[in-house]
């Protein structure tokens, strides 16, 4: 592949970071925007350069201009919408959460593959540097004992839950919403690119009368540690994840989004490591997948697909355990 030539689902906040790292990255272009409202497409494709704009998901899907789909739609949608691009012939960068499943997404990797066509999750921790020195450091501060991690931040859409008003997407189950499909994601995320996966899951969340959950805490007990991550949308805090050991600890201030700095403190030393010279986390992940994808690189994507496997394992069993139902699930 001699360049990446994309399209777009969705028109939100996240599109506008992501396609921002686009127009600096080299081998990647907007060539189509789909979105329903032709007003909101059209702005999004002028201002990063698309030249043209689609309102019917189908001509989207089959247009000749684009090979691959950055999918950013709602939650619930990311499964149907992976899967019908996949079936048009085109490579899929599709947002966090992957999907809700893992049925679904051992459904689509199978479907890549069985294509000959490349499926990633964009979800900017795994392309972080900071991401490899805090496994470099792990060693230092011996036998894990306790990992905390807590990503609140509230959300301006629960005013509206608040108000009872109606169910904005982000805390909808119709659009597979709620905390821990959100915020605590990122958690999750980082504890598996760790750790691997989890002996035990259990959720306690605090659950909306609409159904999800508006913040929680999820326990991940792994063999001779246990895991506690926290997430809320409905309070703010000082977000911040620790890896504690017997010798020492591990600080990320700021939290499992972005791993701003690594903070590794022993009884003999207190050391800062930051490999992030690039204030956009973004860039890390547009510049990566873009490199994988031209490489055709199967064996970084297949080292992906395990942590996403893995993770949406886990958010599945904690739903499940919390009571967490998401439209057609039957437990």
């Amino acid at each position: 592949m001699k360049e990446i030539r994309l399209g777009t689902i969705g028109t939100g906040v996240i599109v506008e970071q992501f396609l921002d790292q686009v127009v600096r990255t080299e081998g990647i272009c907007l060539r189509a925007v789909y979105s329903r409202k032709y007003d909101k497409g059209s702005a999004l494709a002028e201002k990063y350069g698309a030249g043209q704009v689609y309102t019917d998901l189908d001509s989207f899907f089959y247009a000749e201009e684009m090979d691959c789909v950055y999918i950013a739609s709602p939650n619930i949608l990311h499964y149907p919408q992976t899967k019908q691009a996949l079936l048009s012939g085109k490579h899929v960068l599709c947002e966090k959460p992957f999907c809700t499943t893992v049925k679904q997404a051992e459904e689509l990797f199978a479907l890549a593959e069985e294509r000959g066509l490349l499926l990633m999750e964009a979800v900017p921790t795994a392309f972080l540097p900071n991401l490899n020195v805090i496994r470099e450091q792990l060693p230092k501060i011996g036998k894990l004992r306790l990992v905390q991690g807590n990503y609140s931040q509230y959300s301006s859409r629960y005013d509206a839950l608040r108000q009872e008003q109606a169910l904005p997407n982000v805390f909808n189950p119709a659009f597979a919403g709620g905390c821990l499909m959100d915020l605590n994601y990122y958690n999750v995320y980082l504890n598996v690119a760790l750790f691997g996966s989890p002996d035990r899951v259990q959720y306690w969340p605090n659950l909306h009368s609409g159904g999800v959950d508006t913040s929680g805490i999820l326990i991940l007990q792994y063999p001779g540690f246990v895991s506690q991550a926290s997430g809320a949308k409905d309070t703010w805090y000082d977000s911040v994840f620790t890896i504690q050991g017997e010798d020492g600890f591990i600080q990320i201030p700021g939290g499992s989004n972005g791993l701003r700095q690594v903070r590794v403190v022993t009884k003999t030393t207190d050391e800062t490591f930051d490999l992030q010279s690039d204030p956009a986390r973004l860039s890390y992940e547009v510049r990566r997948m873009t490199d994988i994808l031209l490489r055709e690189d199967r064996e970084a994507i297949s080292r992906l697909r395990s942590t996403t496997l893995a993770v949406i394992a886990v958010l599945e069993a904690g739903r499940k355990s919390g009571g967490i139902r998401f439209p057609g699930e039957e437990w």
